[in-house]
């Protein structure tokens, strides 16, 4: 087989061979490259897939299902019954109380003597219970349920907003990682080709031994240095990782972050404070204890309800059995047809008249309880505010470092040159030369901080304006 493919490929034009070349390269490129994870692509994973989030579009969908569940308990519960019994008919004179319905019902002529004459009987039932009117209970009871499902909603945002803070936060933290594990990486080339030119020296005899044994410690010292930068992006990575929902990987990230500045820093947000997504979950939470203060003060009203009941009923015992006990039949079907019905509606007003003494606890429990959370929101809000401020200011020595380190990383990189130079041509020692690629180390670790600063000081003012686009639509 593979020698028709070469066959084939040896006497087709160059060039057709051309093409198929260019396609196969191709195909090994695309195979080659890896698929780079935008922070948009991240953030939409993120609020796909991460747990709390769902938990919290759970809790919602509970809330909305309980809300319809409380609209329809104004409704008057309509009830219908049917049974049919086989038993005696004993009855006695004398007080008696069915105790939770461990006593039969049984009705029927006081007899002087036990006997144990049986039949059918059956009662039909349709009954109508209706609390038409409890000064607004049942409005009061749905409008809380309503707040509650505010609620739910403004802590589903909130939770999404924080968590995409949370991602991008780590984001930013991994693609950091990544460049500075690239510069000790680096670092550790520079000091392994140190080590040649000091033991290719040290052997000719134009520098002394002591010499190896610095270069030595240097390639050491940035063999230590790598690992633990390698180990801190697979810690950033593992968090990242958590954050999507997803199994630990390697990333490919965008670059953008560490190459370019913000498009617009001195953005201002649109989003008035208020409208912050904690700060409107802070103050539902006021909003639902507030109107369960109102719910709690019709407790202690009372309730007037509407009743109606509309019965059959069916016996084997005839109306002589009281003279007659022989006055009854067996058969099943004479018992379970019904002879006799009866109707009943009426209104009904029941209150319990400590309830006032008991619900005027609870009101102001519960208004206590709005006052904590009034002082929570009053908090947060106060630390919104500061971290606004705070931003600014960070963002303006971000800038700052951003604009000065290319400075720093072009004398470091003159004087690595340099010192390289003169000790490869026995004009410099080695203290000086190691000195000249530790400032250049430093120099690189300094440039991708200062870039990745600049970002993550933008993120921060974008979580205390509760504007997110500040961030994400800048680049």
């Amino acid at each position: 087989m593979s020698c028709q493919i070469y066959t084939s490929m040896v006497n087709m034009p160059f060039k057709h061979f051309l093409y198929v070349f260019l396609g196969f390269f191709s195909v090994i490129q695309a195979y080659g490259q890896e698929k780079v994870l935008t922070m948009k692509d991240a953030e939409q994973l993120a609020l796909s897939n991460y747990a709390s989030i769902k938990a919290k579009a759970s809790q919602l969908n509970a809330s909305k299902a309980f809300l319809k569940e409380t609209k329809s308990e104004y409704l008057p519960d309509v009830n219908l019954s049917a049974q049919q019994d086989y038993g005696t008919i004993n009855g006695q004179n004398g007080p008696s109380y069915g105790y939770r319905g461990l006593s039969v019902a049984s009705s029927g002529p006081a007899l002087p003597n036990q006997n144990w004459n049986a039949a059918f009987g059956a009662l039909y039932l349709a009954n109508v219970n209706w609390d038409f009117f409890a000064f607004g209970r049942a409005r009061e009871k749905v409008k809380v349920q309503k707040t509650i499902v505010g609620l739910n909603e403004n802590d589903l945002s909130q939770e999404q907003f924080q968590h995409q803070v949370r991602v991008a936060t780590s984001y930013l933290n991994l693609l950091a990682a990544q460049q500075l594990a690239k510069a000790q990486q680096d670092n550790l080339d520079r000091s392994l080709d140190l080590q040649k030119v000091v033991v290719a020296r040290v052997k000719n005899g134009l520098n002394p031994g002591v010499d190896s044994a610095l270069a030595n410690a240097e390639v050491s010292n940035a063999r230590i240095a790598l690992t633990n930068a390698q180990q801190t992006v697979q810690d950033q990575s593992n968090q990242l990782s958590n954050y999507l929902g997803i199994t630990p990987q390697n990333f490919v990230l965008d670059s953008v972050f560490v190459t370019k500045a913000p498009n617009n820093v001195d953005q201002q947000s649109t989003v008035n404070l208020d409208n912050h997504p904690i700060l409107k979950y802070y103050r539902d939470r006021i909003g639902v204890s507030d109107e369960q203060a109102k719910y709690l003060k019709t407790l202690a009203y009372p309730t007037f309800s509407f009743f109606g009941v509309y019965q059959g009923r069916g016996s084997g015992f005839n109306s002589a059995y009281g003279t007659d006990q022989s006055a009854y039949t067996s058969s099943y079907g004479s018992g379970v047809d019904p002879t006799r019905y009866n109707y009943l509606f009426g209104i009904g007003f029941v209150w319990n008249i400590t309830n006032p003494f008991r619900v005027h606890y609870n009101v102001q429990s519960q208004r206590f309880t709005s006052e904590q959370y009034q002082h929570e929101y009053n908090l947060v809000s106060q630390q919104l505010r500061d971290q606004q401020l705070l931003a600014d200011t960070r963002i303006s020595n971000a800038l700052k470092n951003y604009h000065e380190v290319p400075v720093e990383v072009k004398a470091a990189s003159d004087a690595y040159v340099q010192k390289y130079t003169l000790y490869k041509n026995g004009l410099a020692n080695i203290v000086d030369f190691t000195q000249a690629l530790y400032t250049l180390n430093r120099a690189e670790v300094d440039k991708d901080i200062a870039y990745n600063n600049v970002w993550q000081a933008l993120l921060y003012k974008a979580a205390a304006t509760g504007d997110f686009g500040l961030f994400i639509n800048n680049f």
